[in-house]
C-alpha cells in the first residue's frame, strides 16, 4: 500500500484498526494514547512510534484521529505540535472520533484553507469487531475523496457506507447512537419494571428474544446482565452522555422539539451522577435499581 498512515488514538478501537492497517499493509506512525501497552504491540507489529501529532502528520498521507469527541479532535488540530502544524499539502484527515457537525465543519474549513481535506468517518460496533477488522463506518466526503480513502477504510472496516458530505458521516453517527442509547436507556427502566412488579426478569428475556423487540443492543446489555455483568455492551456511560448531549445540540440547532432526546439525556447523566461514571452502559440497570431501591436481578 502506498499511502503512509499517520494514526493517533490506539485505545480500545484505535488498537484494533491500527492492527489491522499493519496487517493489509499500510506502513503506520502511531502514538502512545493513555498508556503505552497497546502502541508496544504496535510496534512489535511493525508500527513507527512518533511522540506528537505534528510528527504524525509530518510523516502521513492519511492521519487517522480515533478520540473520545470534538474537544480531543481539536486539540488533535489546533494544539501545540498538532496536526495542522504538521499536515502535508494534499493530505487527508479521517476522523473517526463522535464529534459535534458544528465542530466538524469548522475544521474542514480551516484545513481546506491549508490544501487538506477533512473525511468524517465514525465508527459503530464495539472493540471486538475492531480488533476483527469488521467495523461499521458511516462517511463524509465527496465522492473523489471517498474512493480515495476507500482502501484505507477496507482495512479495518466491514461495511462502509456514504452518507453525504462533509459532516455528513458525524450526523449519521449520532442518530445512530440515539437510537443505541435509547434502546439501552428503556431497557435498564424495562427490567426495573419487571423487579418491581414481580416478573421474572429471565422471564422477560426470553419473550423479548423471541419477539419484534429484540435487538442487538438488548442481547449485549441483558444477557450479561442476568449474570451480573454489565459490560456485556462495550461503551462506556460516559461516552453514551457525551454522544446524547452532542445530539440534542445538533437538533436543537434543527429547531426540533426533542422532548425524548432530552429525557434520554437526563437519564445518562443521572447514572454518572449516581456513581457509574467508570461503568459501561449497561450500567444504567444499576442506577434504575439504585434509584428504585429495587432489586431487579437476584445472582
Amino acid at each position: 500500500m502506498s499511502k503512509k498512515i499517520g494514526f493517533i488514538g490506539v485505545g480500545m478501537m484505535g488498537h484494533g484498526i491500527a492492527k489491522n492497517l499493519l496487517l493489509k499493509g499500510f506502513p503506520v506512525t502511531a502514538m502512545a494514547h493513555r498508556n503505552r501497552a497497546p502502541l508496544e504491540d504496535l510496534l512489535q507489529k511493525g508500527a513507527q512510534e512518533a511522540t506528537t501529532a505534528k510528527a504524525i502528520a509530518e510523516s502521513a498521507d492519511v492521519i487517522i484521529l480515533c478520540v473520545t469527541g470534538s474537544p480531543q479532535v481539536e486539540q488533535c488540530i489546533y494544539g501545540d505540535d498538532g496536526v495542522m502544524a504538521g499536515c502535508r499539502t494534499g493530505a487527508i484527515v479521517i476522523d473517526c472520533s463522535t464529534a459535534e457537525p458544528t465542530s466538524t465543519e469548522k475544521i474542514a474549513s480551516d484545513l481546506k484553507a491549508i490544501d487538506v481535506t477533512l473525511v468524517d468517518a465514525p465508527l459503530a460496533r464495539t472493540p471486538v469487531e475492531a480488533e476483527e477488522g469488521r467495523l461499521n463506518t458511516m462517511v463524509g466526503a465527496d465522492d473523489a475523496v471517498f474512493e480515495e480513502v476507500k482502501p484505507v477504510l477496507e482495512a479495518f472496516c466491514e461495511n462502509i457506507f456514504h452518507v453525504g458530505g462533509q459532516g455528513a458521516g458525524h450526523k449519521v453517527k449520532l442518530v445512530n447512537n440515539f437510537l443505541a442509547m435509547s434502546q439501552a436507556a428503556m431497557t435498564a427502566e424495562a427490567l426495573c419494571a419487571c423487579a418491581a412488579t414481580g416478573v421474572d426478569p429471565r422471564k422477560f428475556y426470553e419473550v423479548l428474544s423471541a419477539g419484534g423487540v429484540n435487538s442487538p443492543v438488548f442481547q449485549m446489555i441483558v444477557s450479561n446482565a442476568l449474570e451480573g455483568d454489565y459490560s456485556g455492551l462495550k461503551f462506556s456511560l460516559a461516552n453514551g452522555e457525551k454522544d446524547v448531549r452532542y445530539y440534542n445540540r445538533m437538533t436543537e440547532a434543527a429547531g426540533l422539539t426533542n422532548a425524548l432526546g432530552r429525557n434520554l439525556h437526563h437519564s445518562f447523566v443521572q447514572g454518572l451522577n449516581l456513581g457509574f461514571e467508570e461503568s459501561y452502559v449497561g450500567s444504567l440497570i444499576e442506577a434504575q435499581a439504585k434509584l428504585n431501591k429495587v432489586k431487579i436481578i437476584d445472582n
